[in-house]
């Protein structure tokens, strides 16, 4: 089986979700698409964790130097107008 893209696994996970907020699934199907969901979500969140590791910002050093940064994940590091606070 090929690898899937983050893309294809999202859509598919999207179509889950929908099929399972309509309401109208006997119950075993319903455990099944839960389980094919939570396939999907994890491969989805892995590949957002392997994306996320390279991201840096690059700043600059009191001597000048450029220097890699890990990039902010957390909201509380943003100003007002949204832009990443650099220290």
């Amino acid at each position: 089986m090929a690898k899937e893209t983050f893309e294809d696994s999202f859509k598919k996970l999207e179509k889950i979700i929908a099929k399972m907020e309509g309401g109208d699934l006997p119950l075993e199907e319903t455990l099944k698409l839960y389980e094919e969901g939570m396939r999907l979500y994890t491969h989805c969140s892995q590949k957002l964790t392997e994306v996320q590791k390279p991201v840096e910002l690059l700043s600059q050093t009191s001597e000048g130097k450029l220097a890699g940064k890990p990039f902010p994940l957390d909201e509380e590091e943003e100003d007002r107008d949204g832009r990443i606070a650099v220290s």
